[in-house]
């Protein structure tokens, strides 16, 4: 595999881990937050067995649900020590280690694509700079001809991890509408609180034309 971009993310992760990163997942489960709001969203729109990309899945959280409920799931991120932890809790799925600007996964011996596709967790500010339009256009090309691409990240500072620039969703809807994608639906949480022009976060649907 050639070298990939450095992502925002192992810009600013510094310390932080795979195992760092489920443990602090963990402690929240223990604390009775729901940590499965992406997966629920997710499963409103698709029945199982969708075909179902995690694209920047991290630790699999999300996957690893999807999957759980029937749904057929592949994970893929940058960060090696977060696959190495989803690889460890779901040894089953198919986890791989891909930058989204670049993502060519038929390379990776997953040809079939996908009906669905999800980008939680503040991936898309968290992208190698200058990398969205490709990112996005990469991850189309994996999607069925109406398939969806499902998305959530922090439109500020208050919904950022520290020292992430804003990515304006004006900047993420035109990479959209280049790479042939229509937006369906627009939330301010995963729990569809409506969407408002004021709102710190944007949960949105786009469907593949």
């Amino acid at each position: 595999m050639s070298e990939t971009p450095r992502t925002r993310w192992s810009e600013i992760a510094g310390d932080v881990t795979g195992e760092g990163y489920a443990a602090r997942f963990a402690a929240l489960a223990a604390s009775g937050q729901d940590v499965h709001g992406e997966a629920a969203f997710c499963a409103t729109l698709l029945p199982p067995p969708a075909r179902v990309l995690d694209a920047g899945c991290g630790t699999g959280r999300v996957a690893i649900r999807l999957a759980g409920l029937g749904y057929d799931c592949v994970g893929t991120d940058v960060d090696a020590s977060m696959l190495a932890v989803a690889r460890r809790t779901a040894p089953a799925l198919p986890w791989v280690l891909a930058d989204l600007a670049t993502l060519d996964l038929p390379a990776e011996g997953e040809a079939q694509p996908f009906d669905l596709t999800v980008v939680a967790g503040n991936v898309v500010p968290l992208l190698a700079p200058g990398t969205l339009t490709a990112a996005v256009a990469r991850l189309c090309a994996h999607l069925v001809l109406d398939g969806l691409l499902v998305t959530g990240f922090g439109l500020d500072a208050a919904h950022l991890p520290p020292r992430c620039p804003v990515t304006p969703l004006a900047d993420f809807d035109r990479a959209c509408a280049n790479a042939g994608l229509e937006l369906v639906d627009r939330f301010a949480t995963w729990d569809r609180e409506p969407w408002r022009a004021d709102a710190g976060y944007a949960v949105s649907v786009h469907t593949l034309t």
